[in-house]
């Protein structure tokens, strides 16, 4: 190659680079939490998405927020969907912090790099309209080509403009990025911005979403959401083990950087909650490396029915020796009939690791069909006990939790109650499980009801019996004499 076609073939690269920065979007692979953030779109008119920092969350809110405007939704989406252009607000606490933070992953710049944000640049029309911020290139408004032939719009607000700002027109979504403050702690008129913004989508019939890490502690946008009064809010949280992108270098050098106060919400995003949680010890003290399972090892299922929630199964193995529990396997799922449960707990059970069920299995469908048990039984959980999961020597019937919480908690600080590092959902439950009042807040604890009903019933756990294979027996020796 000569000299002169060194130019020549950088600026080919440079192209090449430009060309795979402007598809971003097109790019985007969401995390497994990342997705169920976006597919709990469909259900429910406002999501919260507290999180650790630097795991993606900014990065979700963006991607969702440009397949609105564009109308060019992936294949695998399965949440909110708008067939016709839409007007969208996306909040930053301040300008700086829109332009460098929203506006920037969005966009990617106003200048050259305009379109290399999620947003494509095909799609830009025009140039973004800025406004008079006492700082450079603050957008005010951008207009996005829709799928349909029509024409989106973004508008980029700021909570420092007050409450009032956040009245008027009808959009279809919302992103709020970080939680509305006007200080160092939010007050009354910075929640009024949030509950401004949640009253505009009721006409639109849209979506809002809020992305922050909870630094504040349990505040009223928190509690809005821990605390959910309707149908159709939903919270999901997300720690630095779920950022596989963060090097454990990165983590350590992040975590230094933090006082000790914050550590748990910037990299767990865990607030303050109420008079304090429930699982008081490390969620390292407890996390264990996934290893199979020795045949002496006693095992039992256990499983919450979803008759208004998710439903959830976990299964926990038992070292009886050293009188050791360890939880395996799980998981949680909404929406999902008798026939999908009883399925995915025969693969689960092997057809032979017993499951423990609530009182509640005794009660029949909304249609008032069969007995929520049966279904799950004649549907392939047919390792299901005999009776509801209680205590040793009680009747049945409702259990008090209390007993079961004060076991594992004890069992936690003492070194024998281990979770695999596997069960993601579990842990989301365990770092927000709480007391209000003196009380326990039974909201988001489906995994940990079915852990509590294992726990109940290990008495009846069973080890795995080796089959022996039939004895061979050798034909006699055919001796011979000559």
């Amino acid at each position: 190659m000569s000299g002169k076609d060194t130019p020549e073939l950088e600026k080919l690269l440079a192209d090449a680079a430009r060309a795979l920065k402007v598809r971003k979007l097109y790019r985007y692979q969401p995390y497994p939490w990342q997705k169920e953030f976006h597919d709990a779109g469909a259900s429910n008119r406002e999501r919260m998405l507290m999180a650790a920092n630097r795991v993606g969350k900014t990065e979700s809110a963006a991607a969702e927020v440009a397949y609105h405007l564009t109308g060019e939704y992936p294949e695998w989406w399965q949440g909110k969907r708008f067939d016709e252009p839409v007007l969208v607000w996306i909040g930053s606490v301040t300008n700086e912090a829109s332009r460098d933070i929203c506006q920037k992953t969005l966009l990617g710049g106003t200048g050259e790099d305009l379109g290399t944000g999620y947003i494509p640049k095909h799609l830009i029309i025009g140039k973004p309209q800025t406004r008079q911020a006492g700082i450079s290139d603050v957008v005010d408004l951008v207009k996005v080509r829709h799928k349909s032939g029509g024409v989106s719009s973004a508008v980029f607000k700021t909570y420092d403009q007050g409450w009032r700002k956040w009245q008027g027109t009808a959009p279809h979504v919302v992103w709020m990025d970080e939680e509305p403050s006007s200080g160092s702690v939010p007050n009354k008129d910075d929640y009024r911005i949030f509950t401004e913004a949640e009253t505009r989508i009721l006409t639109s019939k849209g979506v809002l979403f809020v992305t922050f890490t909870p630094l504040n502690g349990e505040t009223d946008l928190v509690r809005h959401f821990v605390y959910p009064s309707a149908r159709g809010i939903w919270m999901k949280t997300a720690t630095w083990e779920d950022a596989p992108h963060l090097s454990e270098e990165d983590k350590e050098q992040l975590r230094a950087s933090y006082p000790s106060y914050e550590v748990d919400a910037r990299t767990k995003g865990v607030p303050t909650l109420g008079e304090g949680r429930v699982f008081t010890v490390s969620e390292d003290e407890i996390k264990c490396a996934p290893f199979e399972i020795p045949r002496h090892f006693a095992q039992i299922i256990g499983i919450d029915f979803g008759i208004d929630h998710p439903a959830a199964a976990v299964r926990m193995a038992w070292e009886r020796d050293g009188d050791k529990l360890y939880l395996v396997e799980g998981y949680r799922i909404a929406n999902k009939t008798a026939d999908y449960h009883g399925l995915r707990l025969k693969k689960m059970s092997q057809d032979w690791i017993p499951i423990a069920w609530p009182h509640d299995g005794m009660n029949r469908d909304k249609g008032g069909g069969a007995i929520l048990k049966d279904q799950y039984f004649r549907e392939g959980a047919t390792t299901m006990l005999s009776m509801s999961a209680r205590y040793e020597n009680d009747k049945g019937g409702p259990q008090p939790q209390e007993p079961v919480i004060t076991e594992i908690l004890e069992r936690m600080n003492t070194g024998r109650f281990f979770v695999f590092s596997t069960l993601t959902e579990w842990f989301e439950e365990f770092r927000s499980y709480h007391r209000k009042d003196g009380k326990l807040i039974a909201v988001r604890d489906d995994m940990l009801k079915a852990s509590f009903y294992a726990v109940m019933m290990r008495r009846f756990a069973q080890v795995h019996a080796v089959r022996q294979a039939p004895r061979q027996v050798s034909a006699p020796l055919s001796m011979r004499v000559a």
